[in-house]
């Protein structure tokens, strides 16, 4: 049995502690706003913060978030950064499909707290893990940047 924190509860697990977290999450805990992309890592649609940092929560195994707090796309608006980060997203309209958009949220969310006032070469490192098939990477771009005015007090929102 695995034991950790998601979205400010402690949940156990008692699925294999080799299960990819991402299945914990959908398939035990029904939360289904992380996605599954690839199953490898590379695509980013499955991301979450484990501790705050961004990770693949589809090549995680549920074991190493034992004692860990994990948050998902359903709890990241909560926070300070994680509402301006959707603000920002529906204020510029970011979303085409969706469904890459809650890894892309999270990578963000995990970006501005660590990076308050990201430079594009910030944004494009933290972001060159997730991937949108509707090549939404400039819409993106502008909404980490609108995020980080609104947090920084100089939006316009």
């Amino acid at each position: 049995m695995t034991r950790f924190i998601l979205n400010g509860q402690k949940v156990n697990s008692s699925m294999p502690e080799d299960t990819p977290l991402l299945w914990v999450l959908r398939d035990g805990q029904e939360l289904t706003g992380t996605k599954f992309g690839c199953g490898m890592g590379l695509c980013g649609a499955c991301t979450v913060h484990v501790d705050g940092i961004a990770v693949k929560s589809c090549s995680t195994p549920v074991s190493a978030v034992a004692d860990k707090h994990v948050t998902t796309i359903e709890q990241v608006g909560r926070n300070r950064v994680g509402a301006a980060v959707q603000a920002a997203w529906q204020k510029l309209d970011v979303v085409q499909c969706g469904y890459c958009q809650s890894g892309q949220i999270m990578a963000a969310t995990a970006l501005l707290a660590k990076t308050p006032r990201p430079s594009d070469a910030d944004i494009d490192a933290a972001m060159a893990g997730n991937l949108c098939r509707c090549a939404t990477y400039v819409r993106i771009r502008a909404a980490i940047h609108e995020a980080a005015k609104n947090l920084a007090g100089r939006g316009t929102a």
